[in-house]
């Protein structure tokens, strides 16, 4: 599927990847994000599959923000779009 169309208006879906950012989750967007995040030896990762579903919005996101309130976090905060970078997603 490399280099599949999203199957998203990508700035319908920019609200949707901004509230993670915005808590300092990072956008992985290639399947070589992916393995370079995944293959570290140290520290702890949070991967979240970001949706535009519902429970995407009404749980998943406001339950990684409240989260990271928490004193111990995670070391690496990431996140893949379902349905934008499939190759990502697919890794």
């Amino acid at each position: 599927m490399a280099g599949a169309t999203p199957m998203y208006d990508p700035e319908a879906v920019k609200p949707m990847w901004q509230e993670l950012a915005n808590v300092g989750v990072k956008p992985l967007t290639t399947p070589q994000e992916v393995d370079e995040v995944l293959s570290k030896k140290q520290g702890t990762t949070l991967l979240v599959m970001n949706s535009v579903c519902g429970c995407a919005a009404g749980a998943a996101r406001p339950g990684v923000c409240n989260a990271l309130q928490h004193k111990v976090i995670p070391d690496n905060l990431v996140t893949v779009f379902a349905g934008m970078d499939r190759d990502a997603v697919q890794r």
